[in-house]
């Protein structure tokens, strides 16, 4: 599966779109990690517990989009872009989303 932020993939011609296909997740960190976090604000620098948290919350929602596209038969995801909101205090979704294409190399 080919994943993009362009609106296209060098060397192939999209022949088909397939539709926006998305993957999300919403995660929180547990309440010991947030105490730590609050302290960890107080002297500054960076709170490697969230950190963690976005990454693995980013690829989880990416692996979903893939899955979603798959699904459909694409070749692959293009214009892929990532969102984020606040669900509830201590509580974030993490959004990927792009256009699932077929593709056809170019001669």
């Amino acid at each position: 599966m080919i994943v993009v932020t362009t609106d296209f993939v060098p060397g192939y011609e999209i022949v088909e779109t397939l539709g926006i296909v998305t993957g999300s997740i919403v995660n929180s960190k547990h309440l010991g990690k947030d105490i730590a976090a609050a302290f960890k604000t107080l002297a500054g620098g960076e709170i490697k517990s969230y950190t963690e948290l976005l990454v693995e919350s980013r690829n989880i929602a990416l692996k979903r989009m893939i899955s979603e596209a798959e699904r459909l038969g694409a070749d692959a995801v293009v214009g892929v872009r990532f969102g984020s909101a606040s669900v509830m205090q201590g509580a974030a979704e993490l959004l990927a989303y792009g256009t699932a294409v077929r593709l056809k190399k170019k001669e």
